[in-house]
C-alpha cells in the first residue's frame, strides 16, 4: 500500500481540518459518562450482562431517525487484535482502559471519526466528540444531542441530588470531561511551562500528556481538562476551561513573539536542524521524532518554513506511534525496526509535501 493511500485511510478527517486557533489548539474533546440504571457497573457484571448492554445501545443507534450519527460501525474489543486496538487508542478513538482492560467492551464509531460511543469501559456509555481547533461548545452541543437522544429510550442511572451516577467518583454529577490538546513549544522553550502547570492545577483543572493520565507531553503537546464534574453545570465547566485555555493561547503567542525578538536566528536554526533530521534520518526514536516535529510545526506557524501543511504535526504524531508503524509494516516490529520504519515514513511523508 502506498503511503498516501495509507494516510488517507488512517488519518481521521478531523485531523486534516483546521478549526479556530488551530496554530495552538490541535483538538477539542467532550466526553460524557453515563450508566444504565438496570445494570451493575461494568467492573461487576458478567459477560451476558455486558452483551445485553451492547445490544441495548446498538439497537438504539440502529434507529435511523437520528441523522446526526450517520453510519456507525460497531467494533467489539474481543474480536480485535491487540494491534488494531492500539491503533484506535493512538487515534484517541478509544481509551487505554477500553483497549487493555475491557474484553467485554465495544465502540460505536462514526464514519468521519468525530463521534465515538465507548461501551462497557469504566461506565456503560462514554459519548465522545472530537473537533479540530478550539471548539469546545460546538463539541458539547453535539454530545448533548446524542446524549438526549439516547436517553429517550435508555434509562440512565441518575440521582436528583447528585446527578449522573458513575463508577469513578470524580465523574459523578454531570459526567462531563472537557479537554483540549495544545501545542505549547513557546512556553516550553521560554521555560514558563513549569510555573504555569501548577497554577492551572490550582484552578481545578489538570494538565497531562498527549494520551491522558500518566502519559508524557511528547512534542510539547499538552492535554488540559476539567477535573471535577460535581456542583457545576456543563456550560460552567466548559466556560471555565475555555477561559483558562484562552489565557494559555495568549501566553503561548506572547512567548513565540519573545522568542522571535530575542532568539530569532537560534530559533530559525533549531527549526531547520529539526527539519533536516526528519528529512534525512534513517533511524529515529519516538521522543526525538516528536521533538523535531514540534520544532517544524512551530517553524511553519512562525513563517520560517513554507509549502508544508500545518497538519503535518497532527498526522505524523499519530502515524509514527508504534501501532500505526506496525500496521503500515503489515506485522509486528521490534523497537529498533520501528525506529527505522518511523524514519522512513517521515522522509516519505515530507517528500509528498514537495511533489
Amino acid at each position: 500500500m502506498s503511503l498516501e493511500r495509507f494516510i488517507n485511510q488512517a488519518v481521521s478527517s478531523w485531523m486534516s481540518a483546521e478549526g479556530p486557533d488551530s496554530d495552538i489548539i490541535l483538538s477539542s474533546r467532550i466526553r460524557l459518562a453515563r450508566n444504565i440504571s438496570q445494570f451493575k457497573f461494568p467492573i461487576l457484571f458478567s459477560n451476558d450482562e455486558a452483551k445485553s448492554v451492547i445490544h441495548k445501545i446498538k439497537e438504539r443507534v440502529d434507529d435511523t431517525s437520528f441523522t446526526r450519527l450517520g453510519n456507525m460501525e460497531l467494533l467489539l474489543m474481543d474480536e480485535l487484535q491487540p494491534l488494531q486496538k492500539r491503533v484506535l487508542m493512538e487515534k484517541h478513538l478509544i481509551s487505554p482502559y477500553l483497549a487493555e482492560n475491557s474484553s467485554f467492551g465495544a465502540c460505536l464509531l462514526s464514519e468521519n471519526e468525530e463521534l465515538s460511543i465507548m461501551i462497557n469501559e469504566e461506565d456503560h456509555i462514554r459519548i465522545q466528540c472530537l473537533f479540530p481547533g478550539f471548539q469546545l461548545l460546538e463539541a458539547l452541543e453535539v454530545a448533548n444531542e446524542i446524549d438526549d437522544w439516547l436517553e429517550e429510550k435508555v434509562d440512565y442511572a441518575f440521582d436528583e441530588n447528585i446527578g449522573y451516577l458513575t463508577s469513578c467518583p470524580t465523574n459523578v454529577g454531570t459526567g462531563l470531561r472537557a479537554s483540549v490538546m495544545m501545542h505549547l513549544p513557546g512556553l516550553v522553550l521560554t521555560q514558563q511551562i513549569n510555573r504555569i502547570i501548577p497554577a492551572i492545577n490550582q484552578l481545578g483543572l489538570v494538565v497531562r500528556g498527549i494520551y491522558g493520565e500518566g502519559s508524557e507531553a511528547l512534542g510539547n503537546i499538552f492535554q488540559v481538562s476539567n477535573q471535577l464534574t460535581l456542583g457545576k453545570s456543563e456550560i460552567d465547566i466548559v466556560e471555565d476551561l475555555k477561559s483558562v485555555v484562552s489565557q494559555l493561547i495568549s501566553q503561548e503567542r506572547s512567548a513565540r513573539e519573545a522568542l522571535e525578538k530575542t532568539s530569532n536566528i537560534q530559533l530559525e536554526d533549531r527549526v531547520f536542524r529539526s527539519f533536516g533530521i526528519l528529512s534525512n534520518s534513517r533511524i529515529i526514536e519516538s521522543k526525538e521524532a516528536a521533538r523535531c516535529l514540534s520544532d517544524v510545526r512551530l517553524g511553519i506557524d512562525m513563517g520560517y518554513l513554507s509549502n508544508i501543511s500545518k497538519n503535518i504535526l497532527n498526522e505524523l504524531m499519530i502515524l509514527t506511534q508504534p501501532g500505526f508503524l506496525q500496521q503500515y509494516a503489515g506485522g509486528p516490529l521490534r523497537p529498533h525496526e520501528r525506529d527505522i520504519r518511523r524514519a522512513s515514513l517521515i522522509r516519505e511523508r515530507l517528500k509528498m509535501e514537495n511533489q
